[in-house]
């Protein structure tokens, strides 16, 4: 599904323009995406998770040349299913 597509399908449920639902998918977005720059978890229950994890340093291969690089440690988003989410789907 696209972000248009996922747009559409919200204006249709909660009976909104595609302009209201675009504003806030947006909002959506933008609110999660600064709660995870300031290290925050966003619980929405029966649905689930987002938080941020510390990947540690590490080393790997560059394909190309099968050179071994060191990758840096980083922060990545992720997401957990709630048990709701997990058994609608099962």
């Amino acid at each position: 599904m696209t972000k248009a597509e996922f747009v559409e399908a919200i204006a249709q449920d909660a009976g909104l323009s595609k302009a209201a639902a675009e504003k806030a998918v947006s909002a959506f977005v933008s609110v999660v995406t600064e709660a995870l720059k300031e290290d925050e978890k966003v619980t929405l229950f029966g649905f689930g998770t987002f938080e941020v994890r510390e990947r540690a340093a590490h080393s790997g291969r560059n394909p190309a040349t099968g050179e071994t690089i060191k990758i840096a440690a980083s922060k990545v988003p992720a997401f957990k299913a709630s048990k709701a989410l997990k058994d609608a789907l099962n």
